[in-house]
Formats: structure tokens, sequence, C-alpha cells
């Protein structure tokens, strides 16, 4: 089984048609275990919330679609845990905190995070990264 570091680019095209949306949907075959540090929730309400705003969702859509995360298959681990290591990675690497979660989540639970997130995947293309990150379009 595969562990995959899930992050919010890739969590909102399970249920958000958008470019590379069959891609991402291709990670929730059972092969793959799906982990992701609990800051998904946060990212994933503001990424509903600007759809909402730009007119993509309405706001019923978008609140329902959040409560039914829940039932997506993922393990949550809390960002506290690894929030130390993902500053230390976001000051050597240039990526923010919050991608930092994502990639000390993936180093300490031996996955690789999937992004849809073209900086995120900018970042990790040379160095100590390009080990840690996936992108979604290029998945096997």
């Amino acid at each position: 089984m595969t562990r995959v570091v899930v992050d919010a680019s890739v969590a909102i095209k399970w249920f958000v048609p958008e470019e590379l949306s069959p891609e991402a949907r291709r990670l929730l075959d059972p092969g793959h275990e799906l982990v992701a540090p609990d800051l998904l929730w946060a990212e994933l309400g503001n990424a509903l919330w600007k759809k909402s705003r730009r007119g993509e969702l309405d706001q019923q859509t978008a609140r329902r679609l959040l409560r039914d995360f829940s039932r997506w298959p993922l393990a949550f681990h809390a960002a506290e845990r690894w929030v130390n290591v993902a500053l230390e990675l976001s000051i050597r690497h240039g990526v923010t905190v919050y991608d930092g979660l994502y990639l000390a989540l993936a180093a300490g639970c031996r996955g690789r995070v999937v992004t849809a997130d073209r900086r995120l995947r900018d970042a990790s293309r040379v160095g100590a990264l390009r080990d840690l990150v996936a992108w979604v379009g290029e998945l096997d």
C-alpha cells in the first residue's frame, strides 16, 4: 500500500470538477493510504469559500461539501506535531509553513505529498524535497 499525503489542491478536485480532477480521483483507489495534516480542513474550507465568492459554487453546496468531507478516506494528523519541522523545511527551502506541514508529514510517515500546486511542485523539483513531492498529473 502506498502512503500518500494529500494537500488541499488535490482534495478539492475529488468533488469539484477542475483540471486534473480525474487524476486526483485515482488516489481514492484502495491501494493508497491517504493521510493529511488537520490543516487540510481549514485549507479546504478556504478553497470552498473562494469558489463560492467567485460564483463557481453556491454557498449551500460549499457548506455541504465541507460537511461531507469527513466521509473521505483520510487519516488526519495534528499539525501541532509537525509544525517545528515544517518551519525548518520552510526556512531551508522557501516554501510556506502550510506546505511545510504536508512535507514534514510526508517525511515523518515515509510517504509523498501529492499536489496540484504548481509553486510547491516547482519548489521541489531539485534538492532534498524532490523525493517528497509528486505532481498529481504524473501519477502512475
